[in-house]
Formats: structure tokens, sequence, C-alpha cells
């Protein structure tokens, strides 16, 4: 049997003791898998506390730096976290020290991807992510090997397992966002700064690191038009459901004839859809290619278990000797993509407040046709003394048309509060 590939671990959280598991419980398996024993030599954390497994025959590096350099480390695994410091530092040591990384820091290859991918290729290193982006659904993979032969036409999906499950537990009990959120985040199911789930920027990383892939660009999150989910309402949830809907934090890009469309919002998805069957904390990524038409990859997206498994396939794939650029392709060949908002058009939802009185209605249907939306269903629901709740479905529209329509229904004078505009996606 070959030589063993040797692991140092950077960052023993809850992926780095699931790595840790799976080597010691797996050992004789990965090994005939993989042709040759897989071992850590190497770990790194910032205290020694108990973790619950066996430490004691991997050497300690309090600076993961060390690690990085150590003779006796052929990949280091980088699950620390964080786009700058240690991370970042970590994976440049890595890479001069010629070695190979895995790593599951979206933020960090989202941001300076374009430049790690670069170190690796002068120095014939390789970065693995798997991990980074919807845990352990094997998307990148699929992305580079399966459809490799495929032009990618759209990406898209439920990327964030905290808001996928807020948005179902407001639908399953009847409960408001604020109530939903704050249960999610005393079970631990939110990030120490909650807005990096609900704002869409852990989503919104993910899916600029699979942009990258599927179009051939350099990696570009400054350019993923973000939008979170706390402006969803029980009303919006339960009203989208009556129109045959159901609201989900969608991911989507897609390379339009004025750019690449990078965008990260709640949209309105067919409740028939397998986008729209997906439940609590559980990732669906539907990729679509010429040739393959569209697939749909479901899964866990976060956990020990399920992210520690995709770091184990990348790294799995080093030991059979598999090696591929990090973003499918030579990074120099990589081309900067002009950022696109919405260019696709789209019919969207539109929740208004009307005051109850003659006409307001046919000011709001003026509004849109001067802006040349068109309305496709419309509903009014039991209102109150002053005001009138209506629901409209547009047909297929451009965003700046629509937003030229929001700015006219201020000047109706019937709408009392601002409108809520979602995008309806077609999957």
């Amino acid at each position: 049997m070959s030589d063993p590939l040797r692991l140092g671990i950077a960052g023993l959280g809850t992926v780095g003791v699931g790595i840790l598991r799976i080597v010691q419980n797996h050992g004789d398996l990965l090994a005939a898998r993989a042709g040759r024993p897989i071992v850590i030599t190497a770990v790194s954390a910032r205290s020694q506390k108990d973790r619950g497994v066996d430490l004691s025959g991997y050497a300690w590096e309090d600076d993961p730096v060390a690690l990085a350099a150590r003779d006796d480390v052929d990949v280091v695994i980088e699950v620390m976290g964080g786009h700058e410091g240690p991370a970042k530092h970590t994976t440049e040591a890595a890479l001069a020290a010629g070695k190979d990384v895995v790593s599951a820091n979206k933020a960090l290859l989202a941001i300076h991807g374009q430049a790690l991918a670069e170190a690796a290729e002068a120095t014939g290193r390789v970065i693995r992510f798997e991990a980074a982006v919807a845990g352990g659904i094997p998307v990148v993979k699929s992305l580079i090997e399966g459809l490799a032969g495929n032009e990618i036409t759209r990406v898209l999906g439920v990327m964030n397992g905290s808001c996928n499950y807020i948005l179902t537990r407001m639908e399953d009990a009847g409960l408001t966002y604020a109530e939903v959120f704050e249960e999610a985040n005393q079970l631990g199911y939110l990030e120490a700064d909650p807005e990096l789930d609900v704002g869409g920027i852990d989503a919104g990383h993910k899916l600029a690191l699979l942009a990258a892939i599927a179009f051939g660009t350099q990696v570009d999150f400054s350019g993923v038009a973000l939008e979170g989910i706390g402006a969803v309402t029980i009303e919006d949830i339960r009203q989208a459901a009556d129109m045959g809907y159901r609201i989900k934090l969608l991911g989507v890009a897609q390379m339009t004839g004025r750019g690449l469309e990078q965008r990260m919002s709640p949209c309105l998805v067919p409740a028939t859809s397998p986008l729209a069957q997906l439940q609590g904390g559980t990732n669906m990524v539907v990729l679509e290619g010429d040739a393959v038409g569209q697939i749909v990859l479901r899964g866990a997206g976060a956990g020990e278990g399920p992210t520690a498994s995709a770091i184990m396939a990348d790294v799995m794939d080093l030991a059979r000797g598999t090696r591929y650029a990090t973003f499918g392709q030579p990074a120099h060949t990589l081309r900067r993509a002009r950022a696109a908002t919405a260019a696709i058009p789209a019919p969207y939802y539109l929740r208004l407040q009307l005051l109850d009185k003659p006409g307001a209605l046919a000011k709001v249907a003026a509004a849109l046709g001067d802006a040349g939306v068109s309305i496709d269903r419309m509903r009014q629901y039991d209102h109150n003394d002053t005001a009138a709740p209506v629901l409209i479905v547009t047909h297929k529209t451009t965003r700046s048309a629509l937003d030229e329509a929001l700015a006219r229904f201020t000047q109706t004078g019937v709408v009392t509060t601002a409108p809520v505009a979602i995008r309806i996606e077609a999957v």
C-alpha cells in the first residue's frame, strides 16, 4: 500500500471533531477506498479543552500557521472560519509550504477565492471546498465533474437551513417572524451574528462560489444582491399559500445578456415544486445544464456529520490523486463578469394596504399600467374600518418597471404602508 496521506487539522470545533471521528472510526474503510492510509498527524485550536475525542496521538500546535508549515503534514484542513486573520494566514502559509488545502470556509473563499486560487496554482497545489457549500450535498463535485460537459444555464437553491427552518416553522405553527427567530436563536440554529443567516450573507457566500464554478467567472461576492427574510410576515406566508406558492430564501445565479445575475432573496416558488416541499433545516440545490436539463440535489446543509463528510470526500480525492483547479478551470482563465441585477423578467407578488374608499384600487391599477406592469391575478381580503389588504400577482416584468410602479404608488395617496414585493421564481 502507498504511503499515508497525512492531515493537519486547523480548528477543533464541531466540524473538526467530526473529521477526527470519521478518521478514527473508519480508518480501514478509508484506506481501502483510497488505496492508502489516511492519518491525522497534527491539530491546532485556540484551547486544549476536552472535546470528547482522543487527541493523544497527534502533535499539538497552538499556532495554526505553524501547523501549516510542519513537514509531517501533506494536507491542511482549515475549519476555523472567518475571512481574515488565522484562517486566511493559515491557508496562505499552507499553499506557500507546498500543501494542499481542504476548507469549509465559505466566507474566506467568497471574498479571497481568486487570489487564493492563483496562489495555489503558482505552487502547484489545490484548494478543495465541498464542505463550504450546502454541507453534505456534493454540489461542487457535481458541477466540476458530473456536469463538466454542460453549459450551465442556471443555479438556484435553498442554501441556508436556518432561514428555511424559520420560514417553514412560521407556516406550520402560525407564528410571527420575531417569535420563530427567538426560538431558532435559543435552539442554537443561528450564527453568533444572526444577520449572517437571516440577512442572506451566509447563503450569498455559497451562491458566489457556485456561480464562479458554473459560469467560469472570478468569484464575486460583492456582486450578489442580498435581501434577508426579516420583512416576511405570517400574512405573506398565508396569502402566498392561498395563491399556490410558498416563500423561500432562494439563491439564483444565471448569466444574462447584461452580465452575471446573482441574488439571494425571498422568492415565491410554486407549492408543487421540489423547493417548496423542502422542510426544516434541509438544503436543496437545483442545477440546470443545456445537455442534462435539471437535476435536484437535497440533503443536510450543515452540522458535524454532513460537513465532516464533505471534508473527507475532498480528502479522499486527494489521496487517490484526483486534482483539478480550485474553481474547475485554471484561475487565469476565469473572467470578470459584469454584475447584473434581476435582468430576467419575472412575475411578482405584491402586498398592499389601501385606503378603504372608492377608486383606490383603480388608482393602483393605473399606476401599474403607467409603469408597463400588467396584472395577472388580484385578491382583496377582509378589511378594517380604514384599510383593505390587496394582493396582486403581476405578469412577467422587469425589476426596473416594478420599481417605477412602486414609486408611483406613493403618489396615489391611497397606499397606506410600504408595499411588499417578492419575485416569483420559475422552477
